[in-house]
């Protein structure tokens, strides 16, 4: 069966995100540009957005606009923490390995029993998540989770503005046709070495399994 032109266009849309084009939390192009783009009418682009929706890859704000996978972190003119290639999320990663692995060594310093509810409540969101748009929700709210554990407002302001688009998935875990549930697995094992090690109060196995996180997600982004 010839697929419809909107399946097409949704296709091509999917491509983008999943390719890393259109990175986690950025605002897709508007309607009136998509139509110039695809020659399309709007309610062929607006079948497009909807099927997208529907496979959990953009959410819609309404009067902002469509935003891939989840929408951005309110505003705070933090420009130099968006990364728009490969080698600028490469050096995000790198920033979020010295921040976060001390945040969460902190965090085994210091926690509380409510912050170890707000860590394991995410990990569980991140354990039963069925859409893309899901997990990166359940998996950001668990790092942001770690770092107001740490205690340090500083550590926490900066996951905050870095975003949600700081959680980057691999095709395996957002394509329909590659989706690997032995990846989805093995990153919710590695969220719970470190939710294990900030409630066991071992600050450096807490850095340890973070920063053992940040590089292997780093390994399943590039491959």
């Amino acid at each position: 069966m010839t697929a419809s032109r909107g399946e097409q266009i949704s296709g091509i849309l999917a491509e983008r995100i999943i390719g890393g084009d259109i990175s986690p939390g950025e605002r897709l192009a508007s309607e009136a540009k998509l139509v110039a783009e695809f020659g399309a009418s709007r309610s062929v682009v607006r079948e497009a957005l909807q099927r997208l929706h529907t496979r959990g890859l953009i959410r819609t704000r309404t009067g902002s606009g469509s935003y891939a996978l989840v929408p951005p972190a309110t505003a705070s003119g933090e420009d130099w923490l968006t990364a728009t290639d490969e080698s600028e999320r490469a050096e995000l990663i790198a920033f979020r390995v010295a921040i976060e692995s001390e945040s969460a060594a902190l965090a085994a310093r210091v926690r509380t029993e409510r912050d170890l509810d707000a860590i394991d409540g995410a990990l569980a969101a991140l354990g039963s998540a069925a859409l893309p748009v899901e997990t990166v929700d359940a998996d950001f709210a668990f790092h942001r989770a770690v770092a107001a554990a740490s205690g340090n407002r500083y550590l926490a302001a900066a996951l905050e503005r870095i975003g949600a688009r700081a959680i980057i998935l691999p095709a395996a875990r957002i394509s329909d046709s590659d989706r690997d549930p032995a990846d989805s697995a093995a990153v919710v094992s590695e969220h719970a070495a470190v939710a294990h090690a900030i409630r066991s109060s071992d600050p450096l196995a807490a850095a340890a399994a973070m920063r053992a996180h940040l590089t292997a997600s780093a390994a399943r982004r590039s491959a």
